[in-house]
């Protein structure tokens, strides 16, 4: 699947790291002798229309391999973990794969978060957090040839007691490797510490003492900092970094900075903090990758599109900044994200199940993946009997579209099974108009509770189409046709839209999707699925 995702980021010559460092000493951004930044130095702006990453991507990272970027993204509780994306002009991305396509890694069972990607030599590494089995949350890394893979996982490298996330590999002046990372003391209401370590030449273990850099200490930080991104210019080092509250309606997210000469300390924040906030377009603007193009500076993160706000999630936008007088970097457009707009085309994606594997925007839940096959243009999904069932789902990118899918054979479902269409949140929370046991219905699954919201009987079909339409991201209405789709039905009993605030969940967006719940011996038969967004006009700047 292509995502007609507009615009670009940038990265390295490889020579050392990845995904956010910089001149003098790095990698992802090329030397001032290099033939690249040569050519590129006096290049026009970006002309960046947001969100260059449409959907539920937070935490982006990104680096150059070659001529192509690779871009990855925080997939948290929705698997395959952590998506690969690959594009040659920074405008077109194609989702290639996964960092953990099928199985995951041994130490770790769900909240695959915050990967960065880094090129080093000839090897791709990605430093990671997930929650490690009977423990917390800790930092682990692997590594591939290439950066489309495949990947060894090597495991965790640090597990504080009280979590450890968000991995950033830099090397010192001296050329040493070190990991930064936070201490994750803000799960149980302490400080947040940003640390840093020795990590030795293999990228497979720390060595020697943590040294912490600094603190959530200012106001506008609230309870904790994280999400580091470092590079190197001039004379000094420059952490980027997230602060305060991150996601939902609530958010107070902001990005913030600190230099030092040394990076070991000590620190100096920016006494104009936070250097990046919110706008009337996107909200909670945080953790992501600075990267520049010649003499100009940019940095991908996440925001919330206040259309849609976390039922989307946190999409991938980029923000322009320069550099003052005194060294610190400035952002443009008041320190806020661009929003000046430009004109999309509407997005749709639309899979007839024609190809002999099942394709990468697919995704489920991370602990329950499905059984799945794809046979004559057909996708046959077997049933889970607990939660939701067995449950696929694509991103949705705007707060309204439109999904449809045709189910094949709805009457021949085994007694206790149903199959449909759904709104996903998560395992517990969905939205669902599925077939079976001779009734149509449409039902809601809350808190892992069910409800049944409307029945109809269920009409004697070969092929049921259904549709699905939301409206701001939470309002949902439900009909079926018999005909393919040239004529609707509604449910009876529905006055109004069905209310869907409840599905996501706080780090996470919705999914529009699948589903086949029932006993493990049953299969549903689905011909096709289509997913169509209404875009409003886009955002976009560039001089």
């Amino acid at each position: 699947m292509v995502f007609p995702l507009k615009n670009p980021l940038v990265l390295s010559l490889g020579l050392m790291l990845g995904a956010c460092q910089s001149a003098t000493t790095s990698v992802s951004t090329p030397t001032a002798t290099t033939a690249e930044t040569v050519a590129e130095a006096d290049v026009p702006a970006l002309n960046i229309v947001n969100p260059v990453l449409a959907g539920d991507f937070p935490d982006p990272s990104i680096t150059k391999v070659g001529d192509t970027y690779w871009a990855t993204a925080t997939s948290s509780n929705w698997g395959p973990a952590f998506p690969l994306l690959q594009s040659t002009n920074l405008i077109d991305w194609k989702l290639v794969g996964h960092v953990f396509p099928k199985e995951l890694p041994a130490w770790a069972d769900y909240y695959f978060w915050a990967p960065e990607i880094s090129q080093e030599g000839n090897k791709t590494y990605i430093y990671y957090t997930a929650h490690k089995k009977g423990g917390n949350l800790a930092v682990g890394i692997a590594s591939a040839d290439r950066p489309e893979g495949p990947y060894t996982d090597h495991g965790p490298m640090v597990a504080q007691p009280d979590g450890s996330i968000d991995g950033f590999p830099m090397r010192d002046e001296n050329g040493q490797l070190y990991l930064i990372w936070k201490e994750d003391g803000n799960s149980i209401q302490q400080p947040t510490p940003i640390w840093a370590q020795r990590l030795n030449e293999e990228h497979t273990a720390l060595v020697g003492e943590k040294k912490e850099l600094f603190r959530n200490t200012a106001p506008w930080e609230g309870n904790l900092v994280e999400g580091v991104c470092m590079i190197k210019r001039n004379e000094y080092f420059y952490a980027f970094y997230a602060g305060n509250g991150c996601c939902g309606h609530t958010c107070t997210y902001g990005i913030g900075v600190a230099r030092s000469k040394s990076l070991l300390g000590p620190w100096e924040k920016y006494d104009k903090n936070p250097i990046l906030t919110k706008n009337e377009k996107w909200a909670c603007p945080g953790h992501g990758t600075v990267f520049n193009r010649g003499k100009r500076w940019y940095m991908l993160h996440h925001a919330y599109d206040t259309n849609s706000f976390e039922f989307v999630g946190r999409q991938g936008v980029i923000s322009e900044f320069t550099w003052t007088a005194s060294d610190w970097p400035d952002f443009k457009n008041s320190n806020s994200i661009p929003t000046r707009s430009a004109p999309v085309a509407p997005r749709a994606f639309n899979d007839e199940f024609d190809q002999p594997t099942l394709l990468p925007s697919w995704q489920w839940p991370i602990e329950e993946r499905p059984t799945v096959a794809l046979q004559g243009g057909k996708l046959l999904l077997r049933a889970r009997p607990q939660h939701s069932g067995a449950v696929l789902g694509q991103h949705t990118l705007t707060a309204e579209y439109t999904a449809t899918t045709t189910l094949l054979s709805p009457a021949k479902l085994p007694a206790g099974t149903v199959a449909g269409i759904a709104a996903h949140g998560d395992p517990e929370n969905t939205l669902a108009l599925t077939a079976g046991s001779g009734k149509l219905q449409l039902w809601q699954l809350e808190k892992g509770k069910q409800k049944t919201l409307s029945e109809v009987k269920l009409p004697a079909t070969a092929a049921l189409t259904l549709r699905m339409q939301a409206q701001g991201g939470n309002q949902f209405q439900f009909a079926w046709s018999t005909d393919g789709g040239k004529t609707w039905q509604n449910l009876p009993g529905l006055t109004a839209p069905v209310n869907g605030t409840y599905l996501p969940p706080w780090d996470r967006g919705v999914r529009a999707g699948v589903l086949a719940k029932g006993p493990a011996t049953a299969t549903a038969v689905f011909e096709s699925f289509r997913l169509d967004s209404q875009l409003p006009v886009a955002q976009a700047t560039g001089k």
